[in-house]
C-alpha cells in the first residue's frame, strides 16, 4: 500500500512540475504554482488499506466525442517480417507526450498478445506486453518472433491512465514470418 500510495504521489507531483516548466509566464506563474501546491490533496486518504481509495482520487481526463485510435500499418491479418513497422492513427483528439496536461489529448501504448485490457482506471504499467509511447511517438519498429501475434492500442493521458472514456484501438492479429 505504501508503494502505491508514495507511486501515486511521485507521479503527481511530477506531473505538477512539467506543466510548471511549460507555463512559465509570470501573468500565469502564481496561479499555477497555488494550484500545484494542493496537488497531493488529490490523493484523499492515503492512509487506507484499500488501494482503490488512492485510485480512485487520480485525476481522468475527458475523451473528445468520436475519439479513435486505431493501426495505419500493419492492418488486420497482415503477414509481416520482424521488425514490424508500426504506424499509430488518431483521430479528433491530438497526440501530447506524457507530463503534459493538454486537453483532449493522450500518448499511445501498445498491447502486445495481451488477452484482456489492463485496470482502465489505473496509470498504464510498463511491461514487454504494454509498452509507453510517452514521448508521443506515432510509430515504431517491434521485434516479434515468428508466429501469430495480437496488438491493441490504448490511448493513455498525462499519467498513462485511459480517459475517463477509454480511446482504444480494436485488436488486430498479424502473422510474422
Amino acid at each position: 500500500m505504501k508503494k502505491i500510495t508514495l507511486l501515486v504521489v511521485v507521479l503527481l507531483v511530477c506531473a505538477s512540475i512539467i506543466y510548471l516548466q511549460q507555463n512559465k509566464s509570470d501573468k500565469n506563474l502564481s496561479a499555477n504554482v497555488a494550484s500545484s501546491e494542493n496537488v497531493t490533496d488529490q490523493v484523499t486518504d492515503t492512509t487506507s488499506e484499500n488501494p482503490q481509495d488512492v485510485v480512485s482520487s487520480l485525476p481522468v481526463s475527458p475523451a473528445a466525442e468520436g475519439a479513435r485510435v486505431f493501426f495505419i500499418s500493419p492492418k488486420n491479418g497482415d503477414t509481416v517480417s520482424s521488425p514490424v513497422k508500426i504506424e499509430f492513427g488518431l483521430e479528433n483528439m491530438q497526440v501530447s507526450p506524457a507530463g503534459i496536461d493538454e486537453p483532449y489529448s493522450g500518448h499511445h501504448h501498445i498491447l502486445v498478445n495481451m488477452d484482456e485490457l489492463p485496470d482502465m482506471s489505473q496509470p498504464l504499467p510498463a511491461t514487454d506486453s504494454l509498452i509507453h509511447f510517452g514521448g508521443g511517438q506515432t510509430d515504431t519498429e517491434l521485434e516479434l518472433p515468428t508466429g501469430d501475434h495480437t496488438l491493441q492500442l490504448v490511448l493513455g493521458n498525462y499519467l498513462h491512465i485511459p480517459h475517463a472514456q477509454p480511446v482504444v484501438s480494436e485488436k488486430i492479429t498479424i502473422t510474422v514470418e
